[in-house]
């Protein structure tokens, strides 16, 4: 099975080094051809940014990490790791146009930190602090206005954060693909318990996709 499920999606950041990013025609070129492939694919697994995602045989095939989450399923797992990882807040917003905004974002989603069978949402007081003062500002900052974007910019973040370290523990390929398809960032800290998410994980690997 051939690369190329791997290299249409990582993020160009990750090729770049001392002397800056990989030219784009060049990337574009390298990903065309068997021999470009795998040594891009050697430059990941050289750099660790790819170790066990292409482990033991960089180059051979489409590893399953790859295989298993392409980019919309795991984009969708991701957001709503985040959704659940700030359900201490969503819980409570009260208010009629907050929770309206809330609502319409998240669609059925909106569902998942309310459902105390999946998480109970006892987190610590700092980790309550750190979740509001990324929360309150944009709550505020969304008032009267629809901004979805950026309401999901802040789950995906911490959804990547609760996955990669999820996945450092329990799928190491699975953090390194999360890592590879958006640009190189140190993932900031997770509070999700292990059940939650590994609940999450299982949901949307087996979830039949609806066209």
């Amino acid at each position: 099975m051939p690369l190329q499920p791997l290299f249409a999606e990582v993020d160009p950041g990750w090729y770049a080094d001392g002397a800056g990013a990989l030219d784009e025609r060049l990337l574009a070129r390298a990903g065309r051809s068997r021999l470009g492939r795998r040594m891009l694919a050697r430059r990941l697994f050289e750099s660790g940014a790819a170790h066990d995602l292409l482990a033991p045989r960089p180059g051979h095939g489409a590893p399953s990490a790859v295989m298993r989450w392409p980019r919309p399923r795991l984009l969708r797992l991701i957001r709503d790791l985040g959704v659940l990882a700030y359900a201490p807040l969503i819980r409570a917003e009260v208010g009629r146009d907050s929770v309206r905004m809330l609502k319409r974002a998240l669609g059925s989603s909106y569902l998942l930190p309310l459902d105390r069978t999946i998480w109970n949402a006892r987190v610590e007081d700092d980790v309550l602090r750190r979740l509001q003062q990324a929360w309150s500002p944009l709550m505020a900052a969304l008032r009267g206005r629809e901004d979805d974007a950026a309401l999901y910019a802040l789950f995906e973040q911490q959804g990547r954060n609760e996955l990669r370290q999820w996945a450092a523990q329990r799928d190491r390929p699975l953090g390194e693909w999360v890592a590879l398809l958006h640009p190189p960032e140190q993932p900031g800290p997770a509070h999700l318990p292990e059940k939650p998410v590994l609940l999450l994980v299982t949901h949307h690997e087996t979830k039949r996709e609806v066209a």
